[in-house]
């Protein structure tokens, strides 16, 4: 039985916690058919639908659907039409689902004509952009990852890129960042350099658990502990607490005989999100899945299970942060 596929995922159902607290899924993807990791509107219905009370989605860039032919700096365009239309099908074919409301999309921010790039975006989101995710993820093993990212190196020193970066502040538009946990401290260079910006820290900076990484979890925790402090200490940074359950990330759950239950993904990873809300406050936090990547792993009821669990402890205004109010605020929904 193949991890990741729908047979593997049903031999773990749990029934939805809480069906009534109000749940933004402010990160998740969308590719075509014959995409990278082929995701529509039925998926993505089939997982919003599932039982909790998900109210609306944000789509973020994954390099789906560029345009093939025109000016290279326009192609990410592409995808920002791919996943309008796909909204328009899901309002019209669900009306009853969850809203994809905001697309974070893709700009090189380096490009001299990033106006231009920003109001293509614009046009053809319908309404809905409200992002750009230029990620910084270089992998130092490469062939030991899923996703090695492999962005340049440096590029967050690029002056050019930083001017970019402030651009979109300028614009009331939000940066959005993968890298891996060995470069939290570019983010945080970045953050710094560019404090009109508001600028989200996606997947936790990503704790590597594979190549020289692999069963360093320990280790790892404690300086990233110290590095999250540093990015919470910025006033204009947001994390996104989700995507722990990436291949890339280490805890081989895409490789056991069955998925885990909520309760074993919370022993597993309780840790990096309690210490993230610590840090940032749930005010700057925003639960995310990460479908379907994290769908290697886990089932969207599991996860957001897990998510209620973990946030018992919290008040009801801190849950309403964490579920909904930060993303509502960060992408303008």
């Amino acid at each position: 039985m193949e991890p990741g596929t729908q047979e593997w995922l049903d031999q773990v159902v749990e029934t939805p916690l809480d069906t009534t607290r109000e749940i933004i899924d402010p990160h998740h993807h969308l590719w075509p058919p014959d995409g990278a990791l082929p995701y529509g509107v039925d998926a993505l219905v089939a997982d919003t639908g599932a039982g909790h009370n998900i109210v609306e989605t944000v789509f973020i860039e994954c390099h789906a659907a560029y345009r093939t032919g025109g000016a290279d700096h326009l192609r990410p365009v592409g995808e920002t039409e791919f996943v309008a239309a796909a909204a328009d099908e899901l309002a019209e074919r669900f009306p009853d689902a969850a809203p994809i409301s905001g697309i974070v999309a893709h700009a090189d921010l380096a490009h001299d004509q990033l106006d231009d790039i920003l109001d293509a975006h614009e046009s053809a989101a319908g309404g809905r952009f409200r992002g750009i995710r230029d990620a910084l993820a270089r992998a130092l093993e490469p062939d030991a990852h899923m996703i090695p990212g492999l962005y340049a190196e440096g590029k967050s020193a690029d002056p050019a890129f930083r001017s970019g970066v402030a651009r979109l502040g300028e614009r009331g538009l939000t940066y959005d960042c993968w890298n891996f946990h060995h470069q939290i401290t570019d983010f945080t260079d970045l953050a710094r350099a560019t404090p009109g910006t508001t600028m989200v820290l996606d997947h936790f900076g990503t704790p590597v658990g594979v190549g020289r990484f692999a069963g360093r979890h320990d280790q790892i925790f404690e300086q990233w502990k110290l590095d999250i402090a540093e990015v919470a200490a910025c006033p204009n940074t947001v994390a996104k607490l989700g995507g722990l359950a990436m291949p890339d990330n280490g805890f081989g759950f895409h490789t056991a005989a069955a998925p885990p239950t909520s309760d074993e993904l919370l022993r597993a990873q309780r840790r990096w999100y309690e210490h993230t809300i610590e840090c940032f406050g749930p005010e700057r936090c925003m639960f995310e899945s990460n479908f379907p990547v994290d769908r290697f792993s886990l089932s969207y009821t599991a996860y957001w299970n897990a998510m209620q669990k973990l946030a018992a402890q919290y008040s009801d205004a801190e849950q309403d942060a964490l579920f909904s109010g930060t993303a509502r605020r960060v992408y303008r929904l």
